[in-house]
């Protein structure tokens, strides 16, 4: 992997990860562009002990532009982007709209591919693994800077679950704080081990690993399995065999084989739901992925992990949160685990 580190035209840094270590990559912004003026605060929830950020400038960030006036394909004569190169495997770049920013941490874009019309499903094994490996690389580096307690890589894909750029991307955000799903999952897994002995995640795993039935695909490295008590109708968790803090631990077996399980556990998402009329099409399945990885400090028992979830319960409708969820935080599904982890098996090509 070679990767090349630039500035863009208003100082933020922008990272080509290649698979090509012969790569060159155009540097230089021609954009003229205004320092980015982000103020975001954290305001504590006295309630909850929850932090909550206050990020006002985010209202004026792009919003579904047009084909090709989109920020996350290449350059070419007469469209500047956020990616000054012509072509890219990976680009990494500090979002122009962050939530966090400077003292408070940090945001970051990852563009998976070139292609506007593409998925992270299209991808290759081999551009997959450049992925990873970028993760892998912005974790450790983000997790190096002053302040930061923990980094989070995720993707949200559909304009159902709020994206406003079409081209395939995730986002990458460290955080100056522990989050509040990170801090409850550390909690319960510190309880666990008083009472058991055992790592929480370790025992998840084997109990799901034992049971078969919510088994979505198994490796050497890696199983796929839907939890004893999704939220979402529709939810798979990766794990590694062997437990580790975050991506910089994982070995190259390890590595090597991430990229083919997780092409096909989005293969298997985009065949769930099938819109039948003159002809069987495909719709795009929208879903967030989630790396849950182990904070700075005070979160050794969390183990690395992968969250994909689907906000779609069937071809024409929507998980909505209603108010017991919206408002009190507790889930009702309405597909038994068993049953979405049958229907993703079903799902093979």
């Amino acid at each position: 992997m070679k990767r090349t580190t630039t500035k863009l035209a208003d100082g933020r840094e922008l990272v080509y990860y290649d698979l090509d270590e012969s790569a060159e990559r155009d540097t230089v912004d021609r954009r003229l562009l205004e320092p980015v003026e982000s103020r975001p605060e954290l305001r504590l929830d006295l309630a909850t002990g929850d932090w909550v950020t206050i990020a006002s400038h985010r209202q004026g960030r792009i919003h579904h532009p047009p084909t090709d006036a989109c920020p996350l394909c290449p350059s070419w004569d007469g469209h500047h982007s956020e990616i000054p190169a012509g072509d890219y495997d990976v680009a990494v770049f500090e979002n122009r709209f962050p939530s966090l920013a400077g003292r408070l941490g940090r945001c970051e874009v990852v563009c998976f591919t070139p292609e506007h019309d593409a998925s992270f499903a299209d991808l290759t094994e081999d551009r997959a693994r450049l992925v990873l490996d970028a993760w892998a690389d912005r974790t450790e580096r983000l997790s190096a800077l002053p302040g930061v307690e923990q980094v989070y890589c995720f993707e949200n894909r559909g304009a159902e679950i709020g994206v406003t750029l079409a081209h395939p991307h995730g986002q990458v955000y460290a955080f100056p704080f522990i989050p509040p799903r990170t801090a409850k999952m550390i909690a319960v897994a510190d309880t666990h081990r008083t009472v058991t002995g055992g790592n929480l995640f370790e025992d998840l795993l084997a109990e799901a690993r034992a049971a078969t039935s919510r088994v979505v695909l198994a490796g050497e490295h890696w199983t796929a399995f839907v939890p004893y008590a999704a939220r979402w109708p529709y939810e798979v968790h990766l794990y590694p065999h062997r437990r580790v803090p975050d991506l910089t631990r994982l070995t190259e077996a390890e590595r090597a084989e991430f990229p083919g399980m997780y092409l096909d556990l989005l293969r298997r998402f985009d065949r769930l739901f099938l819109q039948q009329g003159d002809a069987v099409t495909a719709v795009p399945t929208p879903y967030i992925s989630a790396w849950h990885q182990a904070p700075k400090s005070g979160g050794q028992e969390l183990a690395l992990h992968l969250e994909l979830f689907t906000v779609r319960r069937s071809a024409g409708k929507l998980k909505f949160l209603a108010g017991v969820e919206s408002g009190m935080d507790s889930f009702v599904n309405d597909v038994a685990p068993e049953a979405a982890a049958e229907r993703l098996r079903e799902a093979a090509a």
